[in-house]
Formats: C-alpha cells, structure tokens, sequence
C-alpha cells in the first residue's frame, strides 16, 4: 500500500510541475503580447501626434486668414482650437505606450461613464458603416442581376441535380 501512496505522490508533484511550467509560459506570452501592445501603441501615437500637429498648423493658418478679413471672433476659436490640437499632439508625440496606456487606464478610472458612452458612440457607428456597407452590395448585387446584362441566368429547374437512369 505504501507503494501505491508514492506513486501517487510522484504523480502530483509531476503535475504540479508541469502546471507551474504552464504557468510560466502563459505569463511570457502574456508578457510578450503587452509588450507589443505598448510598442503598437507607441508607434501609432507618435505617427497620430505629428499628423495632429500639422493638423493644428492647417487650422492656425485659417484663423490667420480668417483674421486677415476681419473676422476675429472666428479667427479667435480656430486659435483656441489650433492651440489645443498642438498640445494634443505634443503629448502624443512625446508620450511613450506605457505612459498613454497608464493615462487611459486613469481615465477609465475616473470617468467611467465616458468610456461606456465612448464604447457606445464606437459601437453605433461601426454598426451604421457596416449597414451602409452591406446596403451598398446589396445594390451592386442587384444591378448586376437585374441589368439584363446576362450575368445572373436562369438555370433549368433540374440543373445540378444528377439524374438516375431507369427513373
């Protein structure tokens, strides 16, 4: 009987290992996957950064050329607008993936009720791209169909259908 009890013994402290080697691998691969997350994140936000900066130089010149025709209560939002669009892409630009990532985490933290509300707006209008976009081949479809181009033909009522000889 002591036998018995040791093999099982050997039994779970070999399952043990094998579980705590598993564990080990999930946590590389989980450190790995948020280790490109970071990185993505970092690239994309730089990328966004400079293109908001140039963004907020596009809409300075407006409010200067708004400006140059005595238009200066909108010359003044353009400039409110530029000036915030600057320091939107400042931030982008000088900030690092873990440092956006961190802030959005706080963000979430705080203002919960923003990020479902953002999670909504983001929901509802790729629901709307993507019934535009199927309403669209749905049209193409039937435009072709229909055209009396040829190409969608009726085929005799037993095409495909293999006949048995005899019947």
């Amino acid at each position: 009987m002591d036998s018995s009890g040791g093999a099982d013994s050997g039994a779970r402290e070999k399952a043990q290992e094998v579980a705590g080697q598993a564990q080990e691998k999930v946590q590389e691969a989980a450190g790995e996957a948020k280790n490109r997350v970071r990185d993505q994140v970092d690239q994309r936000s730089t990328d966004a950064g400079q293109r908001v900066q140039a963004t907020a130089s596009d809409i300075r010149g407006v409010g200067d050329e708004l400006r140059k025709q005595g238009k200066d209560q909108p010359a003044k939002v353009a400039d409110q607008v530029a000036e915030r669009a600057e320091r939107i892409g400042s931030y982008l630009e000088r900030s690092d993936g873990d440092a956006i990532l961190r802030d959005i985490e706080e963000f979430g933290r705080r203002q919960p009720w923003a990020v479902m509300l953002g999670g909504v707006a983001l929901g509802f209008a790729a629901s709307r791209m993507l019934k535009a976009s199927s309403q669209r081949r749905q049209t193409q479809i039937q435009s072709f169909s229909g055209n009396g181009q040829g190409y969608q033909r009726e085929l005799p009522r037993n095409a495909g259908v293999p006949q048995m000889a005899g019947v």
